[in-house]
């Protein structure tokens, strides 16, 4: 369950075949690895329904491959669900998952047919009955974020006494609180950020109860992790995910004996679903040699594409790279950095240098695997003359 893509690829592999064929940069998709990845976790998660987080991946062709598998979609904004209505998702399998939400977003949204709202607040849960009138909310309840490589903290969420009250205003406005949520961190590295989250769910599940709500769902968000990530010094990270699976069903047999009721449950993934399933086909720009002030001499990699140009989370992670027509090759160690004139587009301090082939000339090409996630999301539109990325989409034979 934890090999990688690149340890999982023939030479057949459409991802392999597309970067090779690819004579400008550019993101690759394989949508046949995203359903595989989708009937994977399905198949884990028996009984849970599917809601992709549309941000870290907001493209037509992957939300449809995803919806024709089943999947609904994690919202954040209205432009998010015009998107996902495009692309044939029901309205009935979107949620709008951002707490933070004006009065027209509220109004807009629920006149597009989405009826399951997020929030985390009294002053939200007024809105929502306002402009929602007899929507299903869901109480985003606040985790510590360990273990994740994102924490994903303080911006979202409340205490259990704020939830407990949240829902029950909720209830007297004419709402049905439906509800609860967690997210335990993006790209989560550890099983007991699940179980730490459950018991929270418990403890909110019973709580609810003796206040008269019964809940029909929790929704345990997002968190699941990409399986091809380097960590800062360029060793693989290895994520427990048999581990975070075996927790997390238990830890909705528990919710559900802690309701005493039949509960539904949601997850929405994201990375998790398309990162190892997505790769960007890059360029050098130039290999070089400089002395720092210290006077130790450094080697400086300058990529085609970096932090404002689809590897925006170079900061936390490194990538797998590979160097078509150099392997083998003598290396070097060499900082990574991307083409624009910003000292933030490079790995920062901390990072290890990344074994190179010293051979490399401006325009060999450059794989950037595992760059799935969030690289078509994090682009700007033009930062230094940088032009985002185009990207294409490919299938296995036969799919």
């Amino acid at each position: 369950m934890t090999r990688t893509r690149t340890e999982e690829r023939g030479q057949q592999d459409p991802l392999t075949a597309a970067l090779a064929a690819a004579d400008q940069d550019r993101i690759v998709f394989d949508l046949t690895g995203i359903e595989a990845r989708y009937d994977a976790l399905i198949a884990e998660l028996p009984g849970a329904a599917v809601r992709f987080a549309l941000k870290a991946c907001p493209v037509d062709e992957v939300v449809d491959t995803l919806a024709r598998r089943g999947s609904g979609v994690d919202a954040a904004s209205v432009q998010e669900i015009r998107q996902a209505l495009a692309c044939g998702v029901p309205a009935e399998r979107i949620h709008y998952g951002n707490t933070v939400k004006s009065d027209t977003e509220i109004a807009e949204a629920y006149r597009l047919g989405i009826r399951d709202f997020a929030t985390d607040s009294l002053a939200d849960v007024a809105a929502l009955a306002e402009h929602a009138p007899g929507a299903r909310v869901f109480c985003r309840l606040a985790t510590d974020g360990g273990g994740a490589l994102w924490g994903l903290t303080g911006k979202f969420g409340c205490s259990l006494p704020d939830a407990v009250a949240v829902l029950v205003q909720a209830r007297e406005l004419g709402l049905i609180p439906a509800g609860l949520s967690v997210h335990v961190g993006s790209q989560q590295m550890t099983a007991g950020a699940w179980t730490r989250a459950f018991d929270q769910l418990v403890a909110a599940v019973r709580e609810s109860a003796r206040h008269g709500i019964t809940l029909r769902y929790l929704d345990l968000g997002g968190g699941l992790p990409a399986l091809g990530y380097l960590d800062p010094r360029g060793e693989p990270l290895d994520p427990p995910l048999d581990k975070m699976f075996a927790v997390i069903r238990e830890g909705m047999q528990h919710c559900r004996e802690a309701a005493g009721h039949p509960l539904d449950f949601v997850v929405e993934p994201g990375r998790h679903l398309v990162a190892d399933h997505g790769a960007i086909r890059a360029h050098v720009s130039r290999l070089t040699l400089r002395h720092g002030p210290d006077g130790e001499p450094q080697h400086w990699l300058y990529l085609s594409c970096g932090r404002y140009n689809g590897l925006y989370e170079m900061d936390a992670l490194q990538y797998r790279l590979v160097f078509p027509g150099h392997e083998g090759a003598p290396t070097v160690r060499a900082v990574v950095a991307g083409p624009t004139c910003d000292s933030d587009d490079a790995y920062p301090r901390g990072h290890a240098p990344v074994p190179v082939p010293a051979a490399l000339a401006s325009g060999d090409p450059v794989w950037v695997l595992s760059s799935g996630a969030y690289a078509v999301s994090y682009m700007t539109q033009g930062f230094n003359g940088f032009r985002p990325l185009p990207w294409s989409c490919v299938r296995g034979s036969g799919a």
